[in-house]
């Protein structure tokens, strides 16, 4: 028997002003059918040299994706295709295929999550004990001298903004289905608290994208150790990862109010730089309309997800909405186009950026604007679907939290 989630959600219809739909279909299912098809089993991202398929942080984001798109409509087909995935990698005893922990790299963390949804699913051992060893890794990641956690062995000293999505929501989530150590959640508090004073730009409210404790990479600045530039999807993880841990932290934590203002002061740098003309959001945050920059999607989706959902949650004001609202209207216009029936495309998608590493990726205004843009990539497929979703659960009454019942089903 799996429990699922049942959520009461307006539907959406062709002739409804404003609709999250194309047809009689959602968007966020149209998006999961073309997920659902161009990764029946694993996914291979583009940076997968050799073809093969691994424990890697986009398919977490997809998964995701599908996850609350599964508690949304109650749709079987969507928790057998995330566990069809997961049992790719996740063996019998528990361990993980591809996966080395010993590699401490933040990004191989998030794949936990969706290991935890199906172990409060189904209770099966294996998914507990793979839970475990990517708890392992995130208690051995190395520190920053004050205790914030590397983004990659690899990339020592270093905080990237990307990594408090990548990390965090699991390791409350783990906290809390396990028990541990309450001292947890105060140490994630502080991931958050560390980063933003780190990486805030009192000017504009915006985040840099990297920080490097030693100031000695060529892409940080001498003095401060930030990145030179505002990379929209870094921000978007951080963002994400803001309103996501809270659905963990026990409701009278103090770190609830230090994590809204972060939020309210990161909320306000997003809403400040979208696009007055088309809704979105552009690769390089600060630079609406510039050379050589262009509109981004999964940027964008991500940024609709989480002003959505903090407006849900009560954490957001409700004028927050309104701007969600354009963000998801401008992709209808400038990113989504029919793909085959009930299946679209989400165009505009950067395949990937960072900082450091061989080739050397130095953090430049050119930099960013070189990197491959594509269609469908899993970055902004996983988004988009985390945001339409959203969109659509808030569309009957924005500003509420949506109500939930467990109902028991046979699989």
């Amino acid at each position: 028997m799996i429990k699922r989630l049942l959520i009461f959600a307006a539907l959406c219809t062709a002739s409804q002003p404003g609709s999250y739909c194309f047809g009689q279909t959602r968007l966020s299912e149209q998006m999961a059918a073309t997920a659902m098809t161009k990764w029946k089993d694993s996914l291979v991202v583009g940076s997968s040299k050799d073809g093969k398929a691994r424990w890697v942080y986009q398919e977490s984001l997809v998964l995701r994706g599908i996850e609350e798109l599964y508690k949304s409509t109650g749709d079987k087909k969507y928790f057998d295709f995330i566990k069809n995935h997961v049992d790719f990698y996740v063996r019998t005893d528990g361990s993980i295929r591809t996966y080395k922990v010993d590699e401490y790299s933040i990004d191989n963390i998030p794949m936990g999550r969706i290991v935890l949804m199906l172990y409060k699913a189904t209770g099966e051992d294996k998914y507990k004990k793979a839970a475990d060893l990517v708890n392992q890794q995130l208690v051995g990641m190395p520190r920053t001298k004050e205790g914030g956690l590397w983004h990659k062995a690899i990339y020592p000293w270093q905080m990237w903004l990307d990594g408090l999505y990548m990390g965090q929501p699991f390791n409350a989530e783990f906290t809390k289905v396990f028990n541990q150590d309450p001292k947890r959640y105060e140490d994630l508090v502080n991931q958050f608290v560390w980063m933003e004073n780190h990486s805030r730009d009192e000017k504009t409210g915006l985040l840099y994208h990297g920080w490097d404790e030693s100031k000695g990479m060529k892409w940080a600045d001498d003095v401060t150790g930030r990145s030179h530039h505002f990379w929209s999807r870094a921000i978007g993880w951080y963002a994400m990862a803001l309103v996501d841990v809270r659905d963990f932290l026990p409701k009278e934590h103090p770190g609830h109010q230090k994590l809204n203002e972060i939020l309210l002061r990161t909320a306000e740098g997003i809403k400040n730089f979208q696009d007055p003309k088309t809704g979105v959001w552009w690769q390089i945050t600060d630079s609406i309309g510039a050379k050589g920059n262009y509109m981004e999607s999964s940027a964008t989706s991500m940024f609709v997800y989480a002003l959505a959902k903090g407006v849900r949650m009560g954490y957001l004001p409700s004028q927050y909405h309104e701007v969600a609202r354009k963000g998801l209207e401008g992709m209808k216009k400038e990113f989504i186009e029919q793909s085959n029936a009930g299946m679209i495309n989400l165009k505009n998608t950067c395949r990937g950026a960072g900082l450091g590493n061989n080739p050397y990726r130095d953090g430049s205004y050119a930099y960013y604007l070189s990197e491959p843009i594509v269609t469908n990539d899993a970055h902004g497929v996983g988004a988009f679907i985390l945001a339409a979703n959203e969109m659509e659960l808030a569309s009957s009454k924005p500003g509420t939290k949506r109500k939930m019942t467990e109902k028991k089903v046979g699989r």
